[in-house]
């Protein structure tokens, strides 16, 4: 049992990361669909690669999108609209223009009386014959029109032949000018527009159902092929009528019934090739990302961000592939590069893409443009803190977009008179979408306990309630970590490492001396120096605990771990010289062990930039007359007596770097110890 718990605790990292590959991958391959997939790629426009194509079997042809709507659109203009009449009103409307019209002309044996009453009555009559509606343009190009009464088809007439209260109104005026009645207009008009009522009205429900059963006789099929029959010749261009039938063969074969060993086979290849794509995530981060392989939750951090993008795509692939490109892909490289480095976001966001190419129609082509956005997007955002930077690189990723999709809209028609724009419109809502990574950043900050460019600019404020406490405490140390901090800034930018990282680190990575602030020669204001009553054993573990109370402070402060690295290792595992040769003095078996810091050695670029930085700008102080000879023995001697001591050996920092640091140091100390003009009394 015990021997069980061991190699638990011995290999508890290793086998956390096996569970993530494991689950990442089941996540995968759930989300895959399960079914044969053409083995063959082809794009409209370029020749069949292959070789002779021959139908492995009998399949429908079937028609194109465009097609199909075009024939679903041509059958909506000829389909014929239901308006349900109700006969009751028409007849109440006679019945009520009789009685008034007796009421206003009580004369009814007047001749011209009788005739305008005739004329009114045959106007309405002639309109109710088919029905009064209200006035629309909804059905203008409609040329058929079924009345129906009571559910019962009662005529089928053009809808021209309907009429209108204006059109009432026309016939009415007409009527009455032949028989030179118009001076009646004004009093009969009053009557018939009291009692006319509109009685046709339209049936939407019935016409709709009408319309789906229609469309559910049009065919999405334009014929067969036959077995054994030739599809494409090898070299043979792929045009419209060969690319639908290469299509229809496509659909046919992923949508054909799997056997049980069919699917299980297919089930296990693609479990291999997730497992072989995280696989080589993993072993990447092994070799070049040792500090992030080693860190389970930065592991799992980047593995969530690539399921994430794997679900939602999936997501709107099972919904309509129309919008694929609506998801912002592009956030993962934007994410990653954040809170570690651009080749890392990069390498993550290739592997993403290439799982997505299982599951997105027209992989090649998605796969292109989203590899062609992922490298954009690392070259261009170059300091996400910066909302300008964001702003731009968003629209050189639309930029990007745009002209890929339609360079490969132009091969695949040979024309750009079709260009779908609302496709187009997609890719301008993914740009926006992308600009969500500033607060995605700051929720996975809160998450995952990560830091990136944006709290990095936050802690750089001097203003900083810890920094000003610093400032007050220990002020010496706070001037010197000023100095360290714009030191390391330049060596940052000189040799392509994080300089806004290595200058927070700098500004707090000796906050542990505000515990015992005066004994530090830094602070020391008075002349008295506190270490001549103690022992140089008791002032060395003073020196040494500085570290360890930075990392205190740190924690409780809540400083983000990547900035308490540079407490831990601005030291590394170097001696405490001056009080070690003070020891030695009395003590000739004096235990090194004693004298030295806990480390560990530095294992990042920035945090050797700060081991180096910091060790130069103490030391300086002691130079008595520095010049350009001086300066540069100073630097060389120190930053040598490191890499000798092998504090570097675990930091990804070449001899290279090294000594443009070196160069960097030595032009910085000369601008600092620049000879003054003496001024006269």
């Amino acid at each position: 049992m015990n021997s069980l718990l061991d190699a638990w605790y011995r290999n508890h990292a290793l086998l956390y990361k096996i569970l993530l590959l494991a689950s990442a991958t089941f996540v995968v391959v759930y989300l895959f669909p399960i079914s044969s997939k053409f083995k063959f790629t082809y794009e409209k426009g370029k020749p069949w690669q292959s070789e002779n194509l021959y139908s492995p079997f009998d399949f429908a042809i079937k028609k194109s999108d465009a097609n199909y709507n075009q024939e679903v659109a041509e059958l909506k203009a000829a389909m014929p609209v239901y308006f349900e009449v109700n006969k009751s009103l028409s007849e109440n409307a006679l019945d009520d223009f009789q009685s008034l019209f007796i009421a206003q002309f009580t004369d009814t044996i007047n001749a011209p009386n009788n005739l305008l009453y005739t004329k009114s009555i045959d106007v309405m009559r002639n309109a109710y014959q088919y029905g009064i509606i209200e006035p629309t343009t909804d059905f203008e190009s409609k040329t058929q029109v079924i009345l129906l009464s009571d559910n019962i088809k009662m005529a089928e007439i053009n809808y021209q032949d309907l009429v209108t209260f204006k059109s009432v109104r026309q016939q009415l005026e007409s009527e009455l000018e032949n028989e030179e009645l118009s001076s009646y207009q004004p009093i009969l008009f009053s009557i018939l527009f009291d009692v006319i009522k509109v009685n046709a009205f339209y049936n939407e429900s019935l016409t709709e159902k009408a319309f789906e059963e229609s469309i559910n006789r049009i065919s999405k099929y334009r014929g067969s092929i036959a077995q054994g029959t030739l599809i494409i010749s090898k070299g043979e261009i792929i045009q419209n009528d060969s690319f639908n039938v290469l299509r229809s063969l496509e659909t046919e074969y992923e949508s054909q019934t799997l056997s049980a060993n069919s699917y299980w086979l297919i089930l296990i290849a693609y479990t291999v090739l997730v497992t072989l794509t995280f696989l080589m995530l993993l072993l990447f981060l092994r070799k070049y990302r040792s500090e992030i392989y080693n860190h389970n939750t930065k592991v799992t951090f980047i593995v969530f961000n690539m399921l994430l993008m794997v679900f939602l795509t999936s997501l709107v692939v099972k919904f309509n592939t129309d919008y694929i490109y609506v998801i912002p892909i592009c956030i993962l490289p934007l994410i990653l590069k954040a809170f570690f480095d651009a080749r890392l976001g990069l390498f993550a966001h290739m592997l993403t893409v290439l799982l997505l190419g299982f599951i997105v129609p027209n992989s090649f082509e998605y796969m292109f443009l989203q590899i062609i956005a992922g490298i954009v997007t690392i070259l261009t955002v170059s300091e996400l803190y910066k909302r300008t930077n964001l702003f731009i690189s968003v629209g050189q990723i639309t930029f990007i977009y745009l002209i890929a999709y339609t360079a490969f809209f132009a091969i695949h028609e040979g024309s750009l008179t079709t260009l779908n724009f609302e496709t187009l419109g997609l890719f301008i809502i993914c740009g926006l979408a992308t600009l969500f990574v500033q607060p995605l950043i700051y929720i996975y900050e809160k998450t995952f306990g990560l830091i990136s460019d944006v709290s990095l600019l936050e802690l750089s404020d001097t203003n900083s309630k810890l920094l000003k406490e610093l400032s007050n405490k220990a002020p010496g140390t706070f001037h010197h970590s000023l100095n360290v901090a714009n030191l390391a800034e330049t060596c940052a930018n000189e040799i392509g490492a994080n300089a806004m990282l290595v200058r927070v680190g700098a500004l707090y990575h000796d906050i542990g001396k505000m515990i015992n602030p005066t004994y530090f020669t830094e602070n020391q204001v008075t002349g008295i120096n506190p270490h001549d009553d103690l022992s140089p054993r008791e002032s060395a573990r003073i020196i040494l605990n500085h570290v360890i109370h930075g990392i205190e402070i740190a924690k409780k402060h809540n400083l983000p771990d990547r900035i308490i690295d540079f407490i831990r290792t601005h030291h590394g595992t170097n001696v405490v010289y001056y009080f070690y040769s003070k020891e030695k003095e009395t003590n000739a078996d004096v235990n090194k062990s004693n004298f030295r810091y806990i480390g560990p050695k530095p294992f990042s670029k920035e945090t050797a930039i700060l081991m180096m930085c910091d060790s130069v700008e103490a030391a300086s102080k002691s130079l008595k007359e520095p010049n350009s000879n001086s300066i540069n023995d100073f630097v060389e001697t120190i930053i040598n007596t490191q890499s000798s001591d092998a504090q570097f050996i675990n930091a990804d920092i070449t001899f290279r770097d090294i000594e443009t640091i070196k160069k960097v140091l030595k032009k910085k100390l000369a601008n600092i110890f620049h000879i003054r003009i003496k001024y006269p009394d």
